[in-house]
């Protein structure tokens, strides 16, 4: 069988290996914290190559990576949880030698994953930009929770469908809905059309309560620089929109940005990014 072409290295975290992409300076160039990217459900580390492009020009290192069953990475043992997510981020920075300060990215889902980072683990963390990301509490929004179990049905059966390809045409028309170019789409495109994706997926979801359980079992510290960026105008999705604002109003240095033209996917994508840099550039400021 032909090896599929990907961007970036597979590190062995103990047995099984995990997909990443290091972009920006090298370890021993660097003056700030490496900036780390987690994706939302369904996503991958791929869907940060614009964010991670435009980081690296402004001097920053950066790293995204496919979370276990997910993309080119190797599965994990379930469940699925951001306590076991973490485990292997943990895993991954200590194989690589990271040792200093990081500041974590979230999009979406992977806003639950850093936030539970920051209770849980003892690493130092300079700050936390989520990006249109999720909050423990949406779970209790009327909906939330069926919403989040109809999700993951859905991407039980898309598992079942990829293995007879049925997601390769659909994956031209919904694989790269952030608008990421060249090399990048291609990616994300196959990765969006593989029935291993989406089985890692409808796993990571399939635990998405027990994570948001985990995740607000208690709040961020007040000092910690956080910076909230959302997709679409203030005025819409109402209660999400104030779950989303809360940790940037609670803070002692938040920022809030919403970004009115973009979409939860494209937020992502080439027209839409620098937001991201901007909230990132205003937890360096503030640390």
């Amino acid at each position: 069988m032909a090896r599929i072409a990907f961007r970036g290295e597979r590190i062995d975290i103990g047995g099984r290996s995990l997909r990443m992409v290091r972009a920006g300076p090298a370890l021993a160039d660097r003056k700030g914290p490496l900036v780390v990217c987690e994706h939302g459900a369904f996503g991958c580390g791929t869907d940060w190559a614009v964010v991670q492009e435009r980081l690296a020009a402004r001097g920053l290192a950066s790293l995204a990576y496919d979370r276990a069953g997910i993309g080119h990475s190797d599965p994990g043992p379930e469940p699925r949880d951001g306590r076991a997510i973490n485990d292997d981020l943990e895993a991954l920075l200590d194989k690589l030698g990271e040792t200093g300060p990081i500041l974590l990215a979230g999009h979406s889902m992977g806003g639950l994953i850093v936030r539970l980072f920051v209770l849980e683990r003892t690493r130092p963390v300079a700050g936390v930009v989520f990006v249109d990301a999720v909050t423990p509490e949406v779970l209790g929004l009327p909906g939330g929770a069926p919403a989040i179990h109809t999700f993951g049905v859905l991407l039980q059966a898309v598992s079942h469908g990829a293995k007879l390809g049925m997601m390769v045409p659909i994956s031209y028309l919904t694989g790269n809905l952030i608008g990421l170019p060249g090399e990048a789409a291609a990616e994300k495109r196959r990765i969006h059309a593989m029935a291993p994706h989406a089985r890692g997926a409808a796993a990571e979801v399939t635990a998405w309560p027990a994570t948001s359980k985990l995740a607000g079992a208690a709040e961020m510290p007040l000092d910690l620089p956080v910076a909230v960026v959302m997709a679409g105008s203030p005025a819409s999705r109402g209660p999400l929109k104030a779950l989303q604002e809360k940790p940037a109003k609670r803070a002692l240095h938040g920022y809030i940005e919403h970004v009115t033209a973009s979409t939860h996917a494209n937020l992502l994508g080439p027209h839409y990014a620098d937001a991201i840099l901007r909230g990132v550039e205003h937890v360096l400021a503030a640390g």
